[in-house]
Protein backbone atom coordinates (compact mmCIF):
# COMPACT_ATOMS: atom_id res chain seq x y z
CA UNK A 1 0.00 0.00 0.00
CA UNK A 2 0.87 3.73 -0.89
CA UNK A 3 0.88 6.94 1.54
CA UNK A 4 0.17 9.77 -0.13
CA UNK A 5 0.86 13.44 1.47
CA UNK A 6 -2.19 15.43 2.42
CA UNK A 7 0.11 18.48 1.11
CA UNK A 8 -0.05 16.77 -2.32
CA UNK A 9 3.31 18.21 -3.58
CA UNK A 10 5.13 14.42 -2.57
CA UNK A 11 5.24 11.38 -3.87
CA UNK A 12 3.18 8.50 -2.36
CA UNK A 13 5.67 5.99 -0.37
CA UNK A 14 5.40 2.84 1.17
CA UNK A 15 4.62 2.13 4.83
CA UNK A 16 8.02 1.93 6.10
CA UNK A 17 9.35 5.89 4.43
CA UNK A 18 6.07 6.97 6.20
CA UNK A 19 6.90 5.38 9.24
CA UNK A 20 10.44 6.83 9.34
CA UNK A 21 9.47 10.07 7.86
CA UNK A 22 6.68 10.72 10.05
CA UNK A 23 5.97 13.75 8.16
CA UNK A 24 6.34 14.26 4.28
CA UNK A 25 8.90 16.39 2.69
CA UNK A 26 6.31 18.72 2.09
CA UNK A 27 4.98 19.27 5.43
CA UNK A 28 1.54 17.52 4.96
CA UNK A 29 0.43 14.20 6.98
CA UNK A 30 0.58 10.68 5.19
CA UNK A 31 -2.16 9.44 4.87
CA UNK A 32 -3.39 5.48 3.04
CA UNK A 33 -4.00 5.79 -0.89
CA UNK A 34 -7.12 3.93 0.03
CA UNK A 35 -8.79 3.01 3.30
CA UNK A 36 -8.94 -0.46 2.89
CA UNK A 37 -12.42 -2.97 3.67
CA UNK A 38 -12.01 -5.43 6.15
CA UNK A 39 -13.04 -9.42 5.54
CA UNK A 40 -17.08 -10.09 4.70
CA UNK A 41 -17.84 -11.58 7.95
CA UNK A 42 -14.96 -10.33 10.16
CA UNK A 43 -17.48 -7.51 11.48
CA UNK A 44 -20.03 -10.40 12.00
CA UNK A 45 -17.89 -12.49 14.10
CA UNK A 46 -16.02 -9.26 16.65
CA UNK A 47 -17.67 -10.56 19.65
CA UNK A 48 -15.58 -14.12 19.72
CA UNK A 49 -12.19 -12.16 18.49
CA UNK A 50 -9.85 -11.34 20.73
CA UNK A 51 -7.96 -7.83 21.11
CA UNK A 52 -4.74 -8.80 19.64
CA UNK A 53 -6.58 -11.09 16.71
CA UNK A 54 -8.62 -8.01 15.87
CA UNK A 55 -5.10 -5.66 16.12
CA UNK A 56 -3.95 -8.39 13.63
CA UNK A 57 -6.45 -8.76 11.05
CA UNK A 58 -6.64 -5.20 11.15
CA UNK A 59 -3.05 -3.98 10.58
CA UNK A 60 -2.18 -6.80 8.07
CA UNK A 61 -4.61 -4.61 5.62
CA UNK A 62 -2.01 -1.73 6.52
CA UNK A 63 1.42 -3.78 6.38
CA UNK A 64 0.40 -6.72 3.35
CA UNK A 65 3.63 -7.58 1.23
CA UNK A 66 5.63 -5.29 3.65
CA UNK A 67 6.16 -7.35 6.61
CA UNK A 68 5.53 -10.93 7.60
CA UNK A 69 2.77 -12.34 9.08
CA UNK A 70 4.92 -14.28 11.81
CA UNK A 71 6.54 -10.72 12.77
CA UNK A 72 3.65 -9.10 12.47
CA UNK A 73 1.77 -11.16 15.23
CA UNK A 74 5.28 -10.88 17.75
CA UNK A 75 5.25 -7.14 17.37
CA UNK A 76 1.27 -7.40 18.25
CA UNK A 77 1.63 -9.64 21.32
CA UNK A 78 4.67 -7.38 22.38
CA UNK A 79 2.97 -4.01 21.78
CA UNK A 80 -0.79 -4.76 22.87
CA UNK A 81 -0.02 -6.53 25.82
CA UNK A 82 -3.40 -5.32 28.06
CA UNK A 83 -7.12 -5.00 27.78
CA UNK A 84 -9.26 -2.82 26.51
CA UNK A 85 -12.91 -3.48 28.44
CA UNK A 86 -16.70 -2.21 27.49
CA UNK A 87 -18.00 -1.28 30.90
CA UNK A 88 -22.16 -0.53 31.15
CA UNK A 89 -22.97 2.89 32.57
CA UNK A 90 -26.67 2.89 32.13
CA UNK A 91 -29.07 2.21 29.69
CA UNK A 92 -27.65 2.11 26.47
CA UNK A 93 -24.30 3.70 27.31
CA UNK A 94 -21.37 2.19 27.60
CA UNK A 95 -17.46 3.67 28.51
CA UNK A 96 -14.69 1.82 26.47
CA UNK A 97 -11.71 1.91 29.13
CA UNK A 98 -8.22 2.68 27.52
CA UNK A 99 -6.04 2.65 30.60
CA UNK A 100 -5.39 -0.42 31.18
CA UNK A 101 -1.86 0.40 29.57
CA UNK A 102 1.33 1.14 31.34
CA UNK A 103 0.73 4.75 31.31
CA UNK A 104 -2.98 4.55 31.97
CA UNK A 105 -3.14 6.50 28.66
CA UNK A 106 -5.25 5.54 25.74
CA UNK A 107 -2.11 6.77 23.53
CA UNK A 108 -0.26 3.60 24.69
CA UNK A 109 -1.77 1.76 22.24
CA UNK A 110 -0.14 3.72 19.35
CA UNK A 111 2.74 4.46 20.96
CA UNK A 112 4.00 1.00 21.62
CA UNK A 113 2.82 0.00 18.39
CA UNK A 114 4.68 2.26 16.85
CA UNK A 115 7.52 1.64 19.06
CA UNK A 116 7.64 -2.12 17.86
CA UNK A 117 6.89 -1.46 13.84
CA UNK A 118 9.94 1.11 13.90
CA UNK A 119 12.12 -1.45 15.87
CA UNK A 120 11.36 -3.64 13.23
CA UNK A 121 12.60 -1.44 10.58
CA UNK A 122 15.28 -0.09 12.43
CA UNK A 123 17.18 -3.39 13.32
CA UNK A 124 19.78 -3.23 10.86
CA UNK A 125 20.06 0.80 10.46
CA UNK A 126 23.15 2.23 10.50
CA UNK A 127 21.82 5.48 11.48
CA UNK A 128 20.28 6.44 15.36
CA UNK A 129 16.77 7.03 14.62
CA UNK A 130 15.63 10.19 16.59
CA UNK A 131 12.17 10.42 17.31
CA UNK A 132 10.84 14.24 18.33
CA UNK A 133 7.70 14.21 20.27
CA UNK A 134 5.67 17.45 21.57
CA UNK A 135 3.26 16.75 23.87
CA UNK A 136 0.52 18.16 26.21
CA UNK A 137 0.78 15.47 28.94
CA UNK A 138 -0.13 11.66 27.64
CA UNK A 139 1.38 11.59 23.94
CA UNK A 140 4.59 12.46 25.45
CA UNK A 141 4.41 9.65 28.52
CA UNK A 142 3.12 6.83 26.12
CA UNK A 143 5.84 7.26 23.79
CA UNK A 144 8.48 7.83 26.12
CA UNK A 145 7.45 4.18 28.06
CA UNK A 146 6.92 2.68 24.94
CA UNK A 147 10.31 3.48 23.26
CA UNK A 148 12.06 2.95 26.52
CA UNK A 149 15.68 0.97 26.01
CA UNK A 150 14.73 0.27 22.52
CA UNK A 151 18.07 -0.48 20.56
CA UNK A 152 19.11 2.44 17.67
CA UNK A 153 16.29 5.01 18.95
CA UNK A 154 16.29 8.10 20.66
CA UNK A 155 13.67 9.91 21.76
CA UNK A 156 13.09 13.61 22.45
CA UNK A 157 10.12 14.74 23.87
CA UNK A 158 9.11 18.75 23.84
CA UNK A 159 6.60 19.75 27.00
CA UNK A 160 5.17 22.71 28.10
CA UNK A 161 6.39 23.88 30.85
CA UNK A 162 3.35 23.90 33.97
CA UNK A 163 1.08 22.63 32.05
CA UNK A 164 1.11 19.22 32.39
CA UNK A 165 0.35 17.00 35.43
CA UNK A 166 2.45 16.57 37.71
CA UNK A 167 1.98 12.36 37.62
CA UNK A 168 2.91 13.32 33.67
CA UNK A 169 5.54 15.44 34.32
CA UNK A 170 7.55 12.71 36.57
CA UNK A 171 6.64 10.12 33.96
CA UNK A 172 8.12 12.03 31.21
CA UNK A 173 11.32 13.31 33.13
CA UNK A 174 12.27 9.62 34.67
CA UNK A 175 13.01 7.54 32.40
CA UNK A 176 16.65 8.21 31.88
CA UNK A 177 18.41 5.62 29.11
CA UNK A 178 17.45 6.37 25.26
CA UNK A 179 14.10 9.23 26.50
CA UNK A 180 15.24 13.41 26.99
CA UNK A 181 12.30 15.37 27.96
CA UNK A 182 13.04 19.24 27.14
CA UNK A 183 10.57 21.47 29.21
CA UNK A 184 9.39 24.44 26.80
CA UNK A 185 8.87 28.02 28.39
CA UNK A 186 5.20 27.95 26.55
CA UNK A 187 2.13 26.11 25.49
CA UNK A 188 1.86 23.02 23.45
CA UNK A 189 1.30 24.88 20.84
CA UNK A 190 4.77 26.44 21.02
CA UNK A 191 6.17 22.50 21.30
CA UNK A 192 4.36 21.16 18.25
CA UNK A 193 5.69 24.26 16.31
CA UNK A 194 9.19 23.53 17.08
CA UNK A 195 9.07 20.31 16.23
CA UNK A 196 7.39 20.47 12.94
CA UNK A 197 10.45 23.38 12.24
CA UNK A 198 12.85 20.45 13.13
CA UNK A 199 11.32 18.62 10.83
CA UNK A 200 11.39 20.88 7.88
CA UNK A 201 14.79 22.16 8.51
CA UNK A 202 16.88 20.29 5.40
CA UNK A 203 20.48 20.94 7.55
CA UNK A 204 19.39 19.06 10.41
CA UNK A 205 17.60 15.84 8.71
CA UNK A 206 20.98 16.08 6.79
CA UNK A 207 22.90 15.45 9.94
CA UNK A 208 20.03 13.19 11.92
CA UNK A 209 17.13 10.44 10.72
CA UNK A 210 14.11 12.64 12.28
CA UNK A 211 10.65 11.00 12.48
CA UNK A 212 7.84 11.84 14.68
CA UNK A 213 5.81 9.99 17.12
CA UNK A 214 2.93 12.25 17.37
CA UNK A 215 -0.97 11.59 15.99
CA UNK A 216 1.22 13.07 12.79
CA UNK A 217 2.59 9.43 12.28
CA UNK A 218 0.40 6.99 10.54
CA UNK A 219 2.14 4.20 12.76
CA UNK A 220 0.34 6.01 15.80
CA UNK A 221 -3.16 5.95 13.76
CA UNK A 222 -3.53 2.32 12.30
CA UNK A 223 -3.20 0.99 15.54
CA UNK A 224 -5.91 3.43 17.38
CA UNK A 225 -8.34 2.14 15.02
CA UNK A 226 -7.96 -1.58 16.61
CA UNK A 227 -10.01 -0.57 20.09
CA UNK A 228 -13.24 0.84 18.03
CA UNK A 229 -13.78 -2.51 16.45
CA UNK A 230 -12.97 -3.80 19.95
CA UNK A 231 -15.27 -2.04 21.94
CA UNK A 232 -18.30 -2.59 19.32
CA UNK A 233 -17.34 -6.11 19.21
CA UNK A 234 -18.23 -6.37 23.03
CA UNK A 235 -21.90 -4.54 22.74
CA UNK A 236 -24.12 -7.53 23.30
CA UNK A 237 -27.06 -5.64 21.03
CA UNK A 238 -25.76 -4.41 17.98
CA UNK A 239 -28.61 -4.39 16.18
CA UNK A 240 -28.02 -0.19 16.13
CA UNK A 241 -24.77 0.73 15.21
CA UNK A 242 -23.81 3.19 17.82
CA UNK A 243 -22.80 6.87 18.30
CA UNK A 244 -19.05 7.02 19.79
CA UNK A 245 -17.90 10.38 21.56
CA UNK A 246 -14.47 11.02 21.40
CA UNK A 247 -12.58 13.44 23.50
CA UNK A 248 -10.52 15.59 21.10
CA UNK A 249 -7.64 17.56 21.21
CA UNK A 250 -5.25 16.68 18.08
CA UNK A 251 -8.06 14.74 16.76
CA UNK A 252 -6.05 11.80 15.89
CA UNK A 253 -8.04 9.34 18.27
CA UNK A 254 -11.16 10.75 16.26
CA UNK A 255 -9.52 10.00 13.23
CA UNK A 256 -9.00 6.01 13.88
CA UNK A 257 -12.09 5.89 14.48
CA UNK A 258 -13.30 7.31 11.13
CA UNK A 259 -10.94 5.07 9.99
CA UNK A 260 -12.58 1.92 11.26
CA UNK A 261 -15.60 3.12 10.35
CA UNK A 262 -14.44 3.23 6.22
CA UNK A 263 -13.22 0.31 6.77
CA UNK A 264 -16.60 -1.60 7.31
CA UNK A 265 -17.28 -1.31 11.05
CA UNK A 266 -20.54 0.23 11.44
CA UNK A 267 -20.84 3.16 13.59
CA UNK A 268 -23.61 5.89 13.30
CA UNK A 269 -21.78 9.03 14.09
CA UNK A 270 -19.05 10.15 16.10
CA UNK A 271 -19.40 13.09 18.45
CA UNK A 272 -16.07 15.61 18.48
CA UNK A 273 -15.72 16.01 22.26
CA UNK A 274 -14.01 19.03 22.79
CA UNK A 275 -12.70 21.40 25.68
CA UNK A 276 -12.83 25.40 25.56
CA UNK A 277 -10.30 25.16 23.01
CA UNK A 278 -12.95 24.74 20.46
CA UNK A 279 -10.81 25.53 16.90
CA UNK A 280 -11.46 22.35 15.14
CA UNK A 281 -15.47 22.91 15.99
CA UNK A 282 -15.71 26.59 14.86
CA UNK A 283 -14.26 25.84 11.69
CA UNK A 284 -16.42 22.81 11.14
CA UNK A 285 -19.09 25.04 11.67
CA UNK A 286 -17.69 28.42 9.82
CA UNK A 287 -15.40 27.31 7.76
CA UNK A 288 -12.95 29.44 8.38
CA UNK A 289 -10.15 27.75 9.99
CA UNK A 290 -8.21 30.45 12.66
CA UNK A 291 -6.08 29.13 15.29
CA UNK A 292 -5.65 30.79 17.89
CA UNK A 293 -3.18 30.54 21.46
CA UNK A 294 -4.73 27.29 23.53
CA UNK A 295 -6.58 27.89 26.82
CA UNK A 296 -5.70 26.24 29.88
CA UNK A 297 -8.25 23.67 31.37
CA UNK A 298 -8.38 20.44 33.42
CA UNK A 299 -8.32 18.61 30.62
CA UNK A 300 -4.71 19.58 29.36
CA UNK A 301 -4.10 16.41 26.98
CA UNK A 302 -7.15 18.37 25.45
CA UNK A 303 -5.04 22.30 25.01
CA UNK A 304 -4.44 22.61 21.58
CA UNK A 305 -5.24 25.92 19.67
CA UNK A 306 -3.60 24.89 16.62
Amino acid sequence: MKFFSTNRRSDPVDLRTAVLKGLADDGGLFMPERVPLVPRGFVDHLGSRTLQEIAFEVSSLFTYGEIKSADLSTLIERAIAFDAPLTALRNNIFSLELFHGPTLAFKDFGARFMAQLLSHYVANFDREIVILVATSGDTGTAVAHGFLGAEGIKVVILYPSGKVSPTQEAQLTTCGKNITALEVDGTFDDCQRFAKRAFSDPELCNKRTLTSANSINIARLIPQSFYYFYGVGQLKDRSRPPIISVPSGNFGNLTAGIFAKHMGLPIRRFVAATNANDVVPKYLMSGNFQPRPSIETISNAMDVGN
